[in-house]
This record gives C-alpha cells, structure tokens and sequence, in this order.
C-alpha cells in the first residue's frame, strides 16, 4: 500500500532478541516470565503488515542452554514462522552453548562456532558466532572473518544482512557493558568495508540503540524478557521488567529502516480504523492530504477515524 513518496518495502524482517527462555515455566529473578515476552513478541510479529519473510533472533535464546528450552523456544516460534512464509534465522548468544544450541535447533550436536548462511528471496542473512566458550563477551576468530570474507567476495542479489550477538559500536549509555563487548571491532570492520552488507543486527545489551561500523547501519534490539535502564540513578548496570521491545527492518532499494516496536500494552487514546487504508487509496494525493493533513479535518479535531 503506497499512500506516500516511497513504495513497499522490497524485504521485511523481524528482529528479536535475548528471548533467555527457561525450561519448567521458571523465572528469572523470581519475577520475569521470559516466555510470557516471546509470547507477546510474536503476537506483534504475526499482526505485521507487510508479513515478515525472516525472524532473526540475535542470541541468548535459551537463559542457561537447557535443551528443553530450546525445544520450547522453536515450540512456540517455527507455528508462527510456518504461517507467515518466514524463515527463522537462529543467531549464538553469551547464554547459549554451542553443543545444546546446535543439538535442539539443527538435530546435530557441534562444539564449532556456529555460522550459517541463509537466501531469503535474494536477500543474504549471515548468523554469525559472536561467542567465547566460558565466557560473556564476544569475539570472531581469524578463520571466522576469513570465512566471512569469502561469504560476502559474491555480492548477493539484494545485498546481505548480519546478525550477531555481540553488537559492533560504542556503549556510552552503559559503559561497564564494555567488560562483555565484543573485541577487536576493528578486525570486523575490515572484512565487512566495500561489501554489501547493508545493516547488522545484534542484541546482547537489553535496550535498543544504533550505531554504524564501516559506514554500514548497526541496530540493537532490547531484549523480549526484561531490559537495562540506560539512564538509571546511581547504578552501574539498573535491570527492570518492563520497556520490552523488538525491532522491524525494513529494506528498500535504497535504504534501510529500523523502527523499535514495544512490546507492553498501552493505555488506547485514539484510533484510526484499518478499514480507512482501502478508502484513502481510492482518493487522489490532495484528496488525501484534505482529510488527513488539515488542521481542521475531523481526524485532528476529534483524534478518531
């Protein structure tokens, strides 16, 4: 649906993050039900206009790798996945392990980083093993970039998207998160300068924020199960069950479009009937803008249509 200066999108994608699922319907800190966030996640995924063709989930799928809940996890996401025409794009994250992660998602044990490439209608999603066996923060070995640069030496049709857990920027908002960063970025923004990755998506931080490496977008979605207040009083690192989002990708020719989608509900002020799109294609441009550009038109007096 075209109301504006720019087409449809040519790709949709889906990105979330830190889903941390335990296995036995337990919490988090005694209070967060981590699939309660997936669950909302999706709900917002499958009600996506235009559908998503990918989910990408950007690591720590599973809170403390039990294989039951990674069972869980494609329990509730490969339906969804299955009923929108979507491919699930699985990503490492610190709280995975490589032999559980591998087991339950692809039906083969592996102790090796596990790296993929998917074709999504021309589209190239590279899932990239940001992570250190034992340890919270990320980096990419020799072979890992030496891989990648020979994934990308072959331009794909509509360019590449990477997904990793670690996210390649800065942390200004949470500066003791560079414990856990992701090291050596430098190495990473070598491999990927010149090439067509057109935006990487991460996680690993619990709030959204962007950044670029190489002149490439980078865009980090906050966590589906409990998120980091960034602006926090007098605390280091401040955890707090609420403000949970995901992010939508959206890819033009031209560009790439990230947009935060929340996952709480809010309190309803006013509403525009979906059934108004149908109407207002059949109208002309000025048309359009009479009604819903006007000062004075009934949608900005009574903030109901």
């Amino acid at each position: 649906m075209q109301l504006g200066q720019y087409p449809e999108p040519v790709h949709t994608v889906a990105h979330l993050s830190d889903t941390h699922l335990l296995a036995g319907g337990k919490l988090q800190y005694g209070v967060v039900d981590p699939e309660h966030g997936l669950l909302l996640a999706l709900e917002r995924i499958a009600r996506m206009q235009p559908a998503p063709e990918a989910i990408v989930v950007t690591g720590d799928l599973a809170d403390i790798a039990e294989p039951s809940a990674y069972a869980r996890l494609k329990e509730l996401v490969d339906p969804v996945a299955a009923s929108l025409g979507a491919q699930v794009v699985w990503v490492m994250g610190n709280h995975d392990e490589r032999s559980a992660y591998s087991q339950a998602l692809f039906g083969e044990a592996s102790d090796a980083p596990q790296d993929a490439v998917y074709d999504v209608n021309g589209l190239r999603i590279v899932s990239l093993d940001s992570t250190v066996p034992g340890y919270h923060h990320g980096e990419l070995s020799t072979e890992q970039l030496a891989w990648l640069a020979d994934v990308l030496a072959d331009p794909a049709p509509h360019g590449t998207l990477l997904a990793l857990h670690h996210p390649p920027l800065p942390l200004p908002m949470s500066p003791a998160e560079a414990v856990i960063e992701l090291e050596a970025q430098h190495r990473l923004e070598e491999v990927l300068r010149g090439s067509d990755v057109r935006s990487v998506l991460a996680g690993h931080l619990h709030y959204s924020t962007h950044s670029t490496i190489a002149g490439i977008p980078v865009s980090v979605a906050a966590a589906s199960c409990y998120t980091l207040d960034p602006a926090a009083p007098s605390a280091l690192l401040h955890a707090v069950d609420g403000a949970t989002s995901i992010n939508m990708t959206h890819l033009y020719e031209d560009r790439v479009v990230h947009t935060v989608v929340p996952l709480g509900e809010s309190p309803r002020l006013y509403s525009v009937r979906s059934e108004l799109a149908e109407q207002l294609l059949a109208l002309s441009v000025e048309e359009r803008r009479e009604l819903l550009s006007r000062k004075d038109s009934p949608l900005d007096i009574t903030g109901d249509l």
